[in-house]
């Protein structure tokens, strides 16, 4: 009888050793890669110094570190960071729109979330407009260092106030040197939930989304392996989308996205537990708000798909709270606020 040997065989030792040298150099290859160095401007809620609100930057160093990679984002005037990027003193920008001409240099990761232009008057006007051209012979403040895209461009009639931020455009909002500004939906989002005193007795709040903009992260053709960091990026951002994580960034209890692909959008949420009732707020990633009301929907929690609000078992819901859930700003973090 045959007696088999505890040692290892020359052939394991030496595929030991290739996956040990692999690992080594894998290790030494992350702990030399410099962090990604990344611009942006001063673009509250998305962009920001640290310590406030930027919900953009903060979804992108996120992925970015569960990808395995860190980076770092200066703020600097928008046209320092274009010229930075161009000259190559950065490596790109966590929150950019897509462009023909920035294609010619940058690798754009897949958008991971939707810049969505609503209509805000002072409190009694008519925000029904569903397009810029209804606008035509109103003054309308926006911000004049984006590039809103053609449908702004072909409104012809309309009078465009430019202004510096968000904050300018709501001082001439009440101060009545406009009739209307333009605001980004989850700017109007959180000043609903973060001031709505001051929301209700000074604003009406269109519900029609008069532009959209996907926004990205991308980086220059030659930072070393940009198409690798870009489709991990990618990944990281499905897997946050799928987790709650993504939601929790935006300080939102839940939010709507297609999480497989399969053309119909799930409720996400970060939370173990629902409560009793469906979500009284959601915020859509990509598109417009479904014709199925929230207890039809479908709904992930936590790797779990459950076919309607019916369908949840009750003990996910019984320890829940008796409502909808609300979302509260993160610890730490000041909440993105106006000044009326």
């Amino acid at each position: 009888m045959s007696r088999i040997s505890a040692s290892p065989t020359p052939r394991l030792m030496h595929g030991l050793a290739a996956l040990l040298i692999f690992l080594l150099a894998t290790s030494a290859t992350a702990a030399d890669r410099a962090p990604l160095s990344l611009a942006s401007d001063a673009w509250p809620p998305f962009t920001e110094k640290p310590g406030r609100q930027r919900v953009a930057l903060e979804l992108v160093h996120k992925a970015l570190e569960r990808a395995g990679y860190e980076a770092e984002t200066s703020i600097v005037e928008w046209r320092v960071a274009e010229r930075g990027i161009r000259d190559g003193s950065f490596d790109g920008s966590a929150a950019i729109w897509r462009t023909n001409e920035r294609e010619r240099q940058l690798v754009f990761s897949r958008p991971y979330l939707e810049n969505r232009l609503i209509l805000v008057g002072r409190k009694g006007s008519d925000v029904s407009a569903a397009r810029i051209a209804d606008l035509k012979g109103k003054r309308v403040a926006a911000v004049v260092r984006y590039a809103y895209g053609a449908e702004f461009e072909q409104a012809s009639g309309v009078l465009f106030v430019g202004s510096r931020s968000d904050q300018d455009s709501l001082d001439k909002l009440l101060a009545g040197d406009v009739d209307y500004m333009l605001v980004d939906e989850l700017v109007a989002r959180y000043l609903v939930q973060y001031q709505p005193d001051e929301v209700g007795a000074n604003l009406e709040i269109g519900h029609k989304v008069l532009a959209r903009r996907p926004l990205h992260f991308a980086i220059r053709h030659d930072v070393e392996g940009a198409e690798e960091i870009v489709n991990a990026f990618d990944e990281a951002i499905h897997s946050m989308l799928t987790d709650g994580s993504y939601a929790e960034v935006l300080n939102m209890g839940w939010v709507r996205i297609d999480i497989d692909g399969d053309g119909l959008d799930e409720l996400v949420t970060l939370a173990d537990v629902v409560g009793q009732a469906p979500p009284g707020s959601v915020y859509d990633v990509f598109g417009d708000e479904p014709e199925t009301p929230p207890e039809k929907q479908r709904v992930f929690i936590r790797g779990s798909l459950f076919e309607g609000w019916d369908a949840i078992p009750e003990d996910v819901k019984a320890r829940g709270p008796a409502g909808p859930m609300d979302s509260s700003i993160k610890q730490g973090t000041t909440a993105f606020t106006l000044k009326f």
